[in-house]
């Protein structure tokens, strides 16, 4: 009698949630010189004022597949920065960590500048908000 080896396969799959995708998404574009902040809908910021803490998902929309993942962020840039070299970084880093950190390959990626501020002008509203 000859014992089958392989009789026993193991089935093995690696998911993530959309909120991990997002998350990844914002912490990496937060890092980019020129992102002021990634900005939601106005749900998200009546949100934000309700509840303590910062959303690092928060202007972070993501669909997520088995293999693939589609991006849209809503972004604030700081006046006098060049918008598509912004875009470009952006790009760039969030598609390799993305790559890095999941395996999952970036198909559609798109950065809505929502508003474009002074570093003066945020750290006021910032202020105004305390």
């Amino acid at each position: 009698m000859v014992e089958n080896k392989n009789a026993e396969q193991l089935k093995t799959k690696l998911t993530f949630d959309d909120q991990v995708i997002k998350k990844i998404a914002g912490i990496t574009t937060n890092q980019v010189d020129g992102i002021i902040s990634l900005d939601g809908n106005v749900f998200t910021e009546l949100t934000d004022r309700l509840t303590p803490g910062s959303d690092s998902t928060k202007g972070i929309a993501a669909d997520v597949g088995e293999q693939q993942v589609a991006l849209k962020l809503e972004a604030t840039i700081e006046y006098g920065k060049n918008a598509t070299q912004i875009f470009r970084e952006v790009l760039s880093k969030v598609r390799q960590a993305l790559t890095e950190m999941t395996g999952l390959t970036l198909v559609e990626f798109e950065l809505h500048i929502n508003d474009v501020k002074t570093r003066a002008e945020m750290k006021n509203e910032n202020s105004a908000k305390e």
